[in-house]
């Protein structure tokens, strides 16, 4: 876990550290980190918007030779196959999978009921809101399997959420992460970015606390 929080904390020397060990497979190798963020269920704390940022950020560097072109069409591609995969596992096994005796200890139940609770107050608007939410977004895709969507009603929110989430991530990275302010405080902003990216799950679960008390 420490590990893990330090790759977040310091994603942009770890990203730096990928690029230079593993050159053009670096565009793989992020594009895998997204894509199992939300396509394999089990995984909703890898990271998201601020690998999208720091990956951005780096882009717009000229000497690591990297194209902002080529993240934008592996982090959007990442993001919708990621949804997807994730909607036809809610869809095939969903409820079997949580139950599952293996499965279910690494599926978080409690994130998982606080998904429910956020589509259920949302409706289809809450796939693309979860795209912005850490944990939520892993969830969302699953969820909505499960409340009877069709692949057709739930693509075209994802591909809202994905184009909107991974432009913004991106451009705000490009033209703002190389600046020497945000250079010099990127583990501050990094953690800053987590922190308002979570603040509506917090919100609501605090709400629906206080509603069942």
């Amino acid at each position: 876990m420490g590990t893990l929080i330090d790759f977040i904390l310091h994603i942009d020397a770890h990203i730096v550290s990928i690029v230079n060990t593993f050159g053009g497979w670096s565009y793989v190798i992020l594009f895998a980190i997204v894509f199992i963020e939300t396509g394999a269920v089990i995984t909703p704390f890898l990271p998201g918007d601020s690998l999208l940022f720091a990956a951005a950020a780096l882009a717009a560097n000229p000497q690591y030779n990297l194209k902002i072109e080529l993240f934008f069409i592996f982090f959007l591609v990442a993001c919708i196959a990621g949804d997807s995969l994730n909607f036809l596992i809610g869809h095939s096994i969903g409820k079997s999978l949580s139950n599952h005796s293996w499965f279910g200890r690494l599926i978080d139940k409690k994130s998982m009921e606080r998904s429910e609770q956020f589509f259920e107050k949302h409706g289809a608007v809450a796939i693309i809101l979860a795209r912005y939410m850490p944990i939520i977004r892993t969830f969302a895709p699953f969820v909505a399997a499960g409340t009877g969507y069709s692949y057709k009603q739930f693509i075209r929110y994802s591909l809202i959420g994905c184009i909107s989430w991974v432009t913004i991530c991106s451009v705000c990275g490009f033209f703002f992460g190389n600046l020497p302010f945000v250079q010099e405080h990127f583990s501050a902003i990094i953690l800053g970015i987590i922190v308002v990216t979570l603040i509506p799950a917090v919100v609501g679960f605090f709400k629906s606390r206080l509603s069942n008390s």
